[in-house]
């Protein structure tokens, strides 16, 4: 139970269940001349729906696509798991207060927009339909009054940030160029390989004999053992197998090296974040070293961004704000 509570949140695009919803928020935000418009858009025949935060009649300006974690985390960050964290929101209005502009969105399976053509086939939503998503929002954006398309920035947290990349990777035509790049706390490596770090870190010897044996199977025969050790068939079984040899073949340290040259990028890492911890962040920060790369090293800083040494997911909820770090951070990336 150790290991999964450190992977949780990671796990939950594996996890896929409708029923992740928060409040889209007022229309406006009172005193601060931006307003909080609900939009939709469609993703390959699914209606998304979204939060573009906005000045109302200002000229086109910096706009941000924001990305949530994984799985059943809306677009504010609000997690079924873990409940209204409520981060996503929190660094839309950061940007705001910045002169930036944002669309953050409920991705597939969360609040509004629900799993659509796929509520008969949940287990066809694997990665590439959340990536599907993301390069649907980007192209909306694009096309907002108030954004300038030339100055398109991506900000992600965790498993989001694959996402991110692969939209700054796209080359196909008519795809909008991507700015600047906020990975935040991201997925450092191959799914699987992050999952037998965890287990070796914390299981028995038998538990890590029968993961590296799961391992190797889902890997070259595409199947996986009934049962598994110490609660480890929540995080692959033969309900979620097709969704986890898909992620597991994005290679995070791949998709990096392929980001254009002098691309800025704000990278982070925590010694804190059970997720994100900076020994395993700092080959993602080596394969992006040709862009323009801050790479920062957070201090007590949990994987929702706000100050918290134990990283407990019992925190997650709390709806503290973003860390002095974070904030610190953007203040120096947010208009290069």
């Amino acid at each position: 139970m150790k290991i999964l509570a450190a992977v949780v949140l990671s796990l939950a695009v594996l996890l896929l269940s409708a029923g992740c919803s928060s409040e889209a928020g007022p229309s406006a935000a009172p005193g601060t001349g931006w307003t909080d418009e609900e939009v939709t858009f469609d993703a390959d025949g699914l209606t998304v729906h979204g939060t573009f935060r906005h000045r109302a009649e200002a000229q086109a300006g910096p706009a941000a696509l924001l990305i949530s974690e994984s799985g059943n985390t809306d677009r504010n960050g609000d997690n079924k798991v873990a409940g209204p964290i409520g981060n996503m929101r929190q660094l839309a209005e950061l940007l705001s207060d910045r002169g930036v502009a944002s669309l953050r969105y409920d991705k597939i399976g969360t609040g509004a927009t629900g799993l659509g053509p796929f509520a008969k086939n949940p287990r066809d939503v694997v990665s590439a339909v959340y990536t599907s998503g993301a390069k649907a929002a980007l192209r909306f954006l694009a096309g907002r009054p108030g954004a300038d398309a030339a100055r398109l920035s991506v900000y992600a947290i965790g498993e989001g940030t694959i996402h991110a990349l692969e939209l700054a990777d796209d080359t196909t035509p008519g795809a909008p160029k991507v700015h600047s790049l906020g990975l935040f706390q991201p997925l450092p490596g191959r799914y699987l390989d992050i999952i037998t770090s965890r287990v070796e870190a914390d299981g028995k010897p038998e538990t890590v004999a029968a993961w590296r044996s799961a391992v190797e199977q889902i890997r070259t025969k595409g199947t996986v053992p009934n049962t598994l050790p110490d609660g480890l068939n929540s995080i692959v079984n033969p309900g979620n197998l097709a969704a986890v040899i898909e992620t597991d073949r994005i290679d995070p340290l791949a998709l990096a090296a392929a980001v254009p040259a002098g691309t800025p990028v704000l990278l982070t890492c925590s010694d804190a974040d059970n997720q994100a911890r900076c020994p395993a962040v700092r080959p993602l920060a080596d394969a992006l070293k040709h862009t323009a790369l801050t790479f920062v090293e957070l201090k007590g800083v949990s994987h929702v961004l706000r100050d918290d040494p134990t990283d407990s997911i019992a925190n997650y909820a709390k709806q503290d704000p973003l860390s002095p770090q974070v904030v610190s951070a953007l203040n120096a990336f947010v208009h290069r």
